[in-house]
């Protein structure tokens, strides 16, 4: 069927969509952007499709490493399209179907009103008569990234290396070393490959963040998107059809992960949400408006609780502290240490179900207190008694998916409630790994949670989850293991959802090693983000600052673990990483001498006048998204009143720093020192060019500043 090609517009006051619909009903995304800046009308628009689609016996129109150009994405046309509003989100609905094999696709596009960021999902199904074996279904595809040789020249790629103890390393390469302009005599345009990420097993971001980004260096103009599955089946491309560059992004796929699903007739198939956020630019600013975008969205995306808004300060007795050795006499001094701090909570980490004096790791499942690290009469209650009476609500470490081999819980559950491949169960450093799609595991996790937080009274779980058991679970005949590990990972997501609805005013902790399953389908459940296990202060300054990148800052813990061998800077240093995040209050309190131990107290203090301000405000950076190695590292977070910043300088670079403040420019301002009370920091404000100059005399040493405009052309 011919028709006259259209554009479908849709969007609010901060973000334009348009959908180009060709003579033949082809559906392509054509622009996204600022309201007023459309896209020029045409009869066509180069590929990618608007969903790109492998099955078996439907493969690639342009065969490469790429997973766009698809048969059946190609024959994908537009019938009808929807507007709706659903509270405070504009939703956009196109629908497509193959009018050949009988597929069809509704494409869903959400926009939270005011936020420049759009949420995409895709629902297949299949209409036709044959079961269609899917090998990779598009969350969302953009073709419009920038257009042209000079925008393609002028593009760099952003990803963020993600490894256990340095999570968060952002990196930047232009687009042309993976996609290099062909030259003039080129009868093909497209291309067989070009930037690719993925993400593999059940740990989410370990590699990489399940995120990226493309920037215009000249303009500014920034995308950054994540891509919203607790998994690591996640894919994501970017390259270029007809000199545009595209993004293309995926949850698990057959190629990458093993993911096949067999999509009979009548079923339908959902993809994993994909969230893509625009900075406009103004120069250099671009980058920082799309975390900030990001940011806004994350909040408004989330659960909602009490916590978010609160942000108590959390001691955990694991890191250079206790160590997974917790006992009643080990622990009471810190939880005393802890209350005088100004702690509100206080979790017992790892080991305290576990008699075997470091022996834990394999006899992980059953939940129950070692009564030889608890003696007396009543044995943990002691412990959970003495920190409500220090004021403080009881938190404990759990890490729930994994039964150890030594476990009697590896006896008594059925075999189908593991993970398990060949008719084998799955062992990974003597561990079993349990299918939450199974009754029998979410039975038992259901009783470990009742009992602790309904019986116990514990208001704080540390959800931990230290294994990689591979490319998944094949549960079912027929079912691959990617498919069985996307399975799992959406049960593991109802199962948080019905413990917060059973217990709404408990707070969970997402941690994975670290920052290893950093990503927003956890988040946006679960409270607070672990950021990393590094225990060296000075390393931990880069991914403190990097963490609003990947969660909003009052989701963000950092630890702050004060030794006693630490010299009063180092001590302010460690203490300054957490005060533009959630503080996790660790190392050795007790044994500090009092000098060290008011910089201890004094930090708390000055955290507790500033967190009502963090739920509300916007991350940037004055120095650019820090390296590894930078002896300079700055994060700013900005409200409507204030900016609050921290500045740390390591060894090796010189005294003074200069701190760009572009969103201040004109403005005068007053600074004030936060924390230390005492530094020696020296600061001066430049109207003029929005910049402070900051020197801090020694290294290692950090501070908090607090910047307030006084007069016009405040944020």
């Amino acid at each position: 069927m011919t028709r006259t090609p259209q554009i479908l517009r849709w969007g609010h006051q901060a973000l334009e969509v348009e959908i180009g619909v060709t003579e033949d009903g082809a559906a392509r995304l054509t622009h996204a952007g600022l309201p007023g800046r459309t896209a020029p009308a045409r009869r066509s628009w180069p590929a990618p499709a608007l969903v790109e689609v492998t099955a078996a016996g439907h493969g690639r129109a342009w065969s490469g490493g790429h997973l766009v150009d698809t048969s059946l994405g190609g024959r994908l046309r537009y019938r009808a399209h929807q507007v709706t509003r659903d509270g405070g989100w504009h939703v956009f609905t196109v629908e497509l179907h193959d009018p050949e094999t009988g597929p069809a696709a509704e494409v869903t596009y959400r926009s939270p009103d005011g936020i420049p960021v759009l949420r995409g999902e895709v629902t297949l199904r299949n209409d036709g008569e044959t079961t269609l074996h899917l090998e990779s279904v598009s969350s969302l595809v953009v073709g419009c990234l920038a257009g042209g040789p000079q925008a393609l020249d002028d593009a760099d790629l952003l990803w963020a290396e993600n490894d256990w103890l340095a999570e968060c390393r952002w990196q930047r390469q232009p687009m042309r070393l993976t996609t290099p302009a062909h030259g003039g005599r080129v009868s093909r345009t497209n291309r067989r490959a070009g930037f690719a990420l993925n993400g593999q097993g059940t740990w989410s971001s370990c590699g990489r963040l399940p995120m990226g980004g493309l920037t215009d260096r000249r303009t500014g103009r920034t995308w950054v998107w994540q891509i919203e599955h607790n998994g690591g089946g996640w894919h994501w491309e970017c390259g270029a059809r007809d000199e545009t560059a595209y993004a293309a992004l995926f949850g698990p796929t057959d190629t990458h992960h093993g993911w096949r699903h067999p999509l009979e007739p009548g079923a339908e198939f959902r993809t994993v949400p994909i969230a893509l956020a625009l900075g406009d630019g103004h120069g250099d600013g671009g980058q920082d408006e799309a975390f900030a975008a990001l940011t806004r969205y994350r909040r408004v995306q989330r659960r909602p609780h009490a916590d978010h808004q609160r942000l108590p300060v959390i001691f955990n007795d694991y890191m250079n502290c206790l160590m997974g050795d917790p006992t009643t006499e080990k622990l009471l001094p810190h939880i005393d240490a802890a209350a005088e701090a100004g702690a509100e909570y206080f979790v017992i980490d790892a080991g305290w179900y576990d008699g075997d004096n470091g022996g834990w790791w394999d006899s992980v499942g059953a939940w129950e207190p070692a009564a030889s690290r608890f003696p007396g009469k009543r044995g943990i209650h002691e412990v959970l008694d003495r920190i409500r009476e220090r004021g403080m609500v009881p938190g404990l470490w759990l890490e729930p998916e994994v039964i150890g081999v030594r476990s009697p819980m590896a006896e008594s559950l059925p075999d189908e409630a593991f993970f398990r491949r060949d008719g084998a169960r799955v062992t990974e450093a003597g561990r079993h790994h349990l299918d939450l799609r199974h009754p029998a595991a979410r039975a038992h996790l259901d009783q470990v949670v009742d009992r602790l937080v309904g019986e116990w009274g514990v208001g704080y779980l540390k959800l931990d989850h230290n294994i990689d058991p591979g490319s998944g679970t094949s549960a079912h005949p027929g079912e691959t293991p990617g498919t069985g590990l996307l399975g799992h990972n959406r049960a593991h997501l109802a199962w948080l959802d019905g413990i917060l609805d059973r217990y709404p005013h408990l707070v969970v902790e997402n941690c994975s090693s670290g920052g290893m399953r950093w990503d927003h389908a956890l988040l946006s459940r679960m409270q607070l983000q672990s950021t990393s296990d590094q225990q060296n202060l000075h390393l931990y300054a880069p991914i403190a600052a990097s963490a609003p990148t990947a969660v909003t800052p009052e989701q963000g813990a950092v630890w702050a673990y004060p030794q006693p061998e630490d010299s009063l800077d180092e001590v302010t240093f460690t203490m300054a990483n957490a005060l533009l995040g959630r503080i996790h209050l660790s190392g050795r309190i007790p044994e500090l001498e009092p000098e060290a131990r008011a910089l201890v107290h004094e930090a708390v203090a000055v955290y507790k006048t500033i967190r009502a301000d963090l739920p509300h405000a916007v991350p940037s950076w004055p120095l650019g998204l820090p390296a590894w190695d930078d002896p300079w590292i700055a994060l700013a977070l900005r409200t409507p009143a204030a900016t609050y910043l921290t500045a740390w300088r390591r060894p090796g670079g010189d005294a003074t720093a200069t701190l760009r403040l572009p969103q201040l420019r004109d403005s005068a301002a007053g600074v004030d020192l936060l924390y230390p009370s005492a530094g020696r920091a020296v600061s001066a404000w430049m109207p003029e060019t929005a910049e402070l100059s900051l020197t801090l005399p020694t290294a290692p040493s950090a501070v908090l500043l607090r910047i307030t405009p006084t007069a016009p052309g405040a944020p």
